[in-house]
C-alpha cells in the first residue's frame, strides 16, 4: 500500500526545523552572548546537524539578523498596538518596559547586543543604529501629541527628550541586571514621563532661596581608588603596557568572548608564551584592561575646582566632551564590556556590579548635598536622580556610539543637569 504524504509536509518540516534553530539561538544568544555561542552549539540544542543547520542559515551572521528582526518585529507591533489603544496625549513607554520585563530573553538578548554591536563591523550594528533611529520616530509622535494636548510643558525639546529618555531607558534595562531589586525601571519612567508636565528647570516658589555658602564637604572623586604602581623594569612594564593596549582593542572590537589569547599575542607581535608569562590567564588581562580604561578616565577627565556639590555636576558634561574627543576607544570597550558581563558567570561581572552601586552611591551623595545646599529642588529625590543619571548617561553613549553625528553626549548632559539643577 502507497502511503500519500501530503503536499507541502516537507515545507512545514523545514519551517518548524528553521523555527527550532531560531529559538535556540535565541535562547543561547540570551544566556550566553552573541559571541560566545558557536553555530554548533545551536545545532546540538535544536537537535539538528551541524550541515542542517547550514542548509538553513549560511553563518551565524544570518541567524542573529533574524533572531533581531523577529523581536523588533513584536516590538514594533506591540508599540502600535498600544500607541492605539491608549487615550490621546498618553504616554506609554512605561507600558512598554513593563511589558520587555515580562517578555523572557528580551533585556537580556538587547543589552548584550547594545554593547556587542556598536563595533562598526558587528553584524548586528546597522540594525541596532536603525533600530534608534525607529524608535526616536515612533517616540516622536507620541511626545509631539502629548505636548500638543498639555501633557507636556510647551517648551520642552521634545525631540532632546525623545533622545535622552530613550537612552536612559536602555541604561535602567541594563542595571536592573546588574542590581535586581534595586532598580525598578518601569517605576522610574513614570517618575520621568511626569516630570514632564513641568517647565524646564521649575523650582516650587516655596523652596526659598540656594544657600550662599557649601554646607559641607564633598565625596572623593568617583573612581579615584588608588591604582597600583607596576613595580617591574622598564622594558617588562612597556611590553605589559603594550599588550594591555591591544587587549583594549580588541576587547572593543570583537568582545572578550570572542578574542582569545593567541588573538591578543598576534597583536602584540610576541608568542603566547611570552604573553602568559605577564598575564597568566585572560580574567587576568581583563583585570588590566579594566583598571587601565579607568585609570585613562581619571586622567582626561574635566574636575571643577568647587566647594558646592550642584557645581561638580553641572561640570560632568565637559568630562563627557573630553573623553569623546580625546579617546572615543574607552567608551566602546566600558559599552561593549558593561553589557557583555550581564551574565553572573562572566569575569567582569562583579566589577561592573560594584562599579554600578558605587556611582549611584556617589552621585546620591552630590544630589544630597546638591539638595541641602538649595541647589537640587525638593520635589526631586537625591537617590532616584542619582539612578537616572548613571542610566541616561550610558545609553547616551550607546546612542552615540551608533550614530556619532546625531547624538552629542555631552549636550544631553548640559541639557539635563539644567532641568535639575536650576540656576536662579
Amino acid at each position: 500500500m502507497t502511503t500519500t504524504v501530503p503536499q507541502g509536509s516537507r515545507h512545514d518540516r523545514a519551517a518548524a526545523t528553521r523555527g527550532r534553530i531560531v529559538s535556540a539561538a535565541r535562547e543561547l544568544f540570551v544566556s550566553h552572548g552573541y559571541r560566545s555561542t558557536s553555530l554548533r552549539d545551536i545545532a546540538t540544542a535544536a537537535s539538528v546537524s551541524h550541515p542542517g543547520l547550514l542548509g538553513h542559515f549560511a553563518s551565524k551572521d544570518a541567524l542573529l539578523a533574524e533572531v533581531v528582526g523577529e523581536f523588533e518585529a513584536e516590538n514594533e507591533a506591540v508599540f502600535s498596538a498600544v500607541a492605539a489603544a491608549s487615550e490621546p496625549g498618553e504616554l506609554i513607554f512605561a507600558q512598554l518596559a513593563e511589558r520587555n520585563a515580562r517578555t523572557v530573553g528580551y533585556l537580556e538578548l538587547f543589552a548584550a547586543l547594545t554593547g556587542e554591536a556598536s563595533s562598526p563591523g558587528h553584524p548586528a550594528h546597522e540594525r541596532m543604529r536603525e533600530r534608534y533611529a525607529q524608535l526616536r520616530s515612533l517616540s516622536r509622535d507620541v511626545l509631539a501629541d502629548a505636548q500638543h494636548l498639555g501633557a507636556i510643558d510647551s517648551e520642552r525639546d521634545v525631540d532632546g527628550e525623545i533622545t535622552r529618555h530613550t537612552a536612559g531607558w536602555d541604561g535602567l534595562q541594563l542595571l536592573a541586571q546588574y542590581l535586581p531589586g534595586e532598580v525598578d525601571v518601569v517605576e522610574m519612567l513614570e517618575e520621568r514621563e511626569a516630570l514632564w508636565a513641568l517647565p524646564v528647570g521649575w523650582r516650587d516658589p516655596d523652596d526659598g532661596e540656594p544657600a550662599t555658602e557649601a554646607s559641607g564637604p564633598l565625596p572623593p572623586p568617583f573612581g579615584d581608588e588608588p591604582v597600583d604602581v607596576d613595580p617591574g623594569y622598564a622594558v617588562g612594564r612597556r611590553r605589559r603596557a603594550q599588550i594591555v593596549a591591544d587587549a583594549m582593542r580588541l576587547f572593543s572590537r570583537d568582545g572578550y568572548g570572542d578574542t582569545s589569547l593567541r588573538d591578543i599575542a598576534e597583536a602584540v607581535g610576541v608568542s603566547k608564551s611570552t604573553l602568559l608569562h605577564h598575564y597568566p590567564t585572560k580574567e587576568l588581562l581583563l583585570s588590566a584592561v579594566l583598571a587601565e580604561r579607568d585609570s585613562a578616565i581619571r586622567e582626561r577627565g574635566v574636575v571643577r575646582a568647587s566647594e558646592r556639590a550642584g557645581e561638580l555636576l553641572r561640570g560632568i558634561a565637559d568630562g563627557a566632551r573630553v573623553n569623546a574627543l580625546e579617546e572615543p576607544g574607552l567608551i566602546q570597550v566600558y559599552a561593549v564590556l558593561s553589557c557583555e558581563a550581564v551574565p553572573a558567570s562572566h569575569p567582569a561581572h562583579e566589577y561592573f556590579t560594584d562599579r554600578f552601586r558605587s556611582a549611584i552611591a556617589y552621585f546620591t551623595e552630590l544630589f544630597r548635598l546638591a539638595q541641602v545646599d538649595g541647589d537640587l529642588p525638593e520635589h526631586r529625590d537625591p537617590a532616584r536622580e542619582a539612578i537616572w543619571l548613571v542610566a541616561m548617561w550610558d545609553g547616551l553613549q550607546y546612542q552615540w556610539l551608533y550614530d556619532r553625528d546625531a547624538v552629542d553626549v555631552a549636550a544631553h548632559l548640559r541639557a539635563h543637569i539644567d532641568d535639575v539643577l536650576p540656576v536662579s
